[in-house]
C-alpha cells in the first residue's frame, strides 16, 4: 500500500496512489469546465482574468503558513486571533489567504489533529500551495476518516495511544490547517528561523515537527 519517495518537505512514506487528475473526465469536471466557458462567454471574467488567477494560485507555496505558524508560536495574542479567524490573522501579516474561511486547529499534548477532503480535494492553496498528489487520492481520502492511526504511521508518524486523534473534513465552505507544536529547544530562534522549521506536511497534520 505504500511506496518512499521524496519531495520538497519531507522524506517519508507515501500512501501510493494515482493522481486523480490522470482519469477520465467526470461528470463534475465536465459542469466545471462549460461554467468557466459561460462565464467568459457573458463576459464576466476574461480568459485571461481566468488564466492569471490559476497562475497566482499555483504560484503559492507552504511559506506564507509557515509564517503564520512561526508569529503564533511568538505571539499569543495574534495566535487567539489565528485560531478564531485565519483570513483576518493572514490579513494583518498581508498574506491572501483567498475568501474562502479557514480554521486552524491546534495541535496539543493531548491532541493530534489531521486534515482530509474526503468529497474531493478542497485545501487551502493559498496558505499551503498545490495539495499533494496523495492529498487528492480516494487511499488517503477514504481510510484517513476510518483508520488515522495507520496512514499516520505510513507517513513515518507514531501517535501515542494517550493522544487523541482528530481527523477534520474540509469542504466548499470551510478550509482548515493545522498549528503545530513548537518544537523543543527554539526558544532562542526567531520568526524566520521557526518559519523555516515548518513544513506543508505538518499543516496537514500527517507529520510532526521533530528536530531531534
Amino acid at each position: 500500500m505504500s511506496e518512499t519517495h521524496s519531495h520538497d518537505d519531507w522524506p517519508y512514506p507515501h500512501p501510493k496512489q494515482p493522481d486523480i487528475e490522470d482519469g477520465p473526465l467526470t461528470d463534475y469536471m465536465a459542469m466545471t469546465e462549460a461554467v468557466a466557458e459561460l462565464l467568459i462567454d457573458k463576459e464576466v471574467f476574461s480568459a485571461d482574468d481566468m488564466r492569471r488567477t490559476l497562475e497566482d494560485i499555483d504560484s503559492k507555496s507552504p511559506a506564507e503558513g509557515a509564517r503564520m505558524v512561526a508569529r503564533a508560536w511568538l505571539d499569543p495574542d495574534f495566535k487567539a486571533r489565528m485560531l478564531e479567524d485565519v483570513n483576518a490573522a493572514a490579513e494583518e501579516m498581508s498574506i491572501d489567504a483567498g475568501t474562502i474561511p479557514i480554521l486552524a486547529v491546534e495541535n496539543t499534548k493531548d491532541v493530534h489533529n489531521v486534515i482530509v477532503c474526503t468529497l474531493c480535494s478542497c485545501y487551502p492553496r493559498y496558505l499551503l500551495g498545490l495539495p499533494p498528489d496523495w492529498y487528492k487520492s480516494r487511499a488517503y481520502r477514504s481510510r484517513l476518516v476510518r483508520e488515522p492511526r495507520a496512514v499516520l504511521a505510513e507517513f513515518g508518524t507514531e501517535i501515542p495511544d494517550a493522544v487523541e486523534v482528530r481527523v477534520h473534513d474540509s469542504t466548499a465552505e470551510l478550509r482548515y490547517m493545522i498549528l503545530p507544536m513548537r518544537p523543543k529547544g527554539t526558544g532562542d530562534m526567531d520568526e524566520d528561523a521557526l518559519a523555516g522549521l515548518v513544513t506543508r506536511d505538518c499543516m496537514i497534520g500527517v507529520t510532526v515537527i521533530d528536530r531531534d
